[in-house]
């Protein structure tokens, strides 16, 4: 009997939907379709459409979800939507199914990605068994955990995003104080995500003196591509110092999960935004932030920090998760 998965990754921009054949120890591509998260009201609404696009009954349904998990029933972060495990399965007729934050999904496809997969911006002397964590910029910041057990890592999802953000030089205070005139609370998200590098460009624009004769540029709340344009099209010097600042403040964060979790087995950048900015990471901003902690600093240059380059890590680790469930 021929046994079909689906496996997706869902988030606050996109709906990425994969159904696949088992054929022996394989899985067989059957269908693949991109929906607009923001276009529906509901992931039924989107799941209904790709049932009858994949011409498929699934025996498992895996999806990687942006927002934290809670006895497999989710409310999206930067969506409105709430999605529940137990009934999808009821509505759809699927014998076993399983939600997981995006971010264990994006930590388990570590164990399957190449190395054409991964940019490395620093070697080290990895630990082999040794913990490990993901971390991520795209429409939030994701931060999940992956730990040894047995023959495979276990993902630990965080809502790691959310802590605070701590700024390190007088600039980064100024960046701060800018923030809090607009937000209650900020995050290491407000900061590290599409609207954070909003955020930078905005509160640069403030500071630029009239010698340098740039005209100010209104963006929307959420308009990091609009930055990224700038700076690699037009080599416009806001939207540089602002990727420059960015990747300054993402190399600090990541060097403090590092250094939370011990991490000795790497240390993996993640999320939507790294892969556009690679240019960026590679210069010494961001490993020299990373390194930047005291008395640790040599521990931090023995810490392996890749970045994820494959768009679709989620939706791998969401498909290895959807044929375990098979057994």
């Amino acid at each position: 009997m021929t046994q079909y998965l689906i496996y997706g990754d869902i988030g606050g921009t996109k709906t990425l939907l994969h159904a696949a054949r088992l054929q022996g120890q394989h899985l067989e591509p059957v269908c693949e379709y991109r929906y607009d998260s923001r276009a529906h009201q509901h992931f039924e609404d989107i799941f209904s459409d790709f049932l009858q696009r994949a011409k498929c009954q699934p025996a498992a349904l895996c999806l990687a979800v942006a927002g934290p998990i809670v006895a497999q029933r989710v409310e999206l972060t930067n969506l409105s939507w709430v999605m529940d495990a137990a009934q999808l399965a009821r509505q759809f007729s699927i014998p076993a199914v399983q939600i997981l934050n995006d971010f264990e999904a994006a930590a388990l496809s570590i164990e399957i990605l190449t190395t054409d997969d991964l940019v490395t911006l620093q070697a080290g002397k990895p630990f082999p068994d040794a913990m490990r964590v993901i971390l991520g910029a795209g429409t939030g910041m994701g931060v999940a955990w992956l730990l040894r057990q047995d023959q495979h890592f276990q993902p630990l999802a965080t809502e790691a995003g959310h802590i605070d953000f701590a700024p390190l030089n007088p600039l980064q205070i100024e960046f701060l104080q800018y923030l809090l005139t607009k937000h209650t609370h900020v995050s290491v998200e407000r900061i590290l995500s599409g609207q954070g590098l909003t955020h930078i460009f905005n509160f640069l624009q403030t500071r630029v003196t009239e010698d340098l004769q740039l005209k100010s540029i209104a963006l929307d709340t959420d308009d990091g591509a609009t930055v990224t344009h700038l700076a690699f099209e037009h080599q416009h010097p806001t939207a540089l110092q602002a990727l420059q600042l960015f990747s300054e403040i993402y190399g600090a964060y990541a060097g403090n999960l590092a250094l939370a979790g011990l991490c000795r087995g790497g240390v993996y950048i993640g999320g939507g935004i790294a892969p556009y900015i690679i240019d960026i990471l590679k210069q010494p901003g961001f490993i020299e932030a990373f390194r930047n902690k005291g008395r640790f600093r040599s521990l931090l240059e023995e810490i392996p920090v890749h970045v994820i380059m494959n768009r679709k890590a989620g939706l791998l680790g969401a498909g290895l998760q959807a044929r375990r469930l098979l057994k």
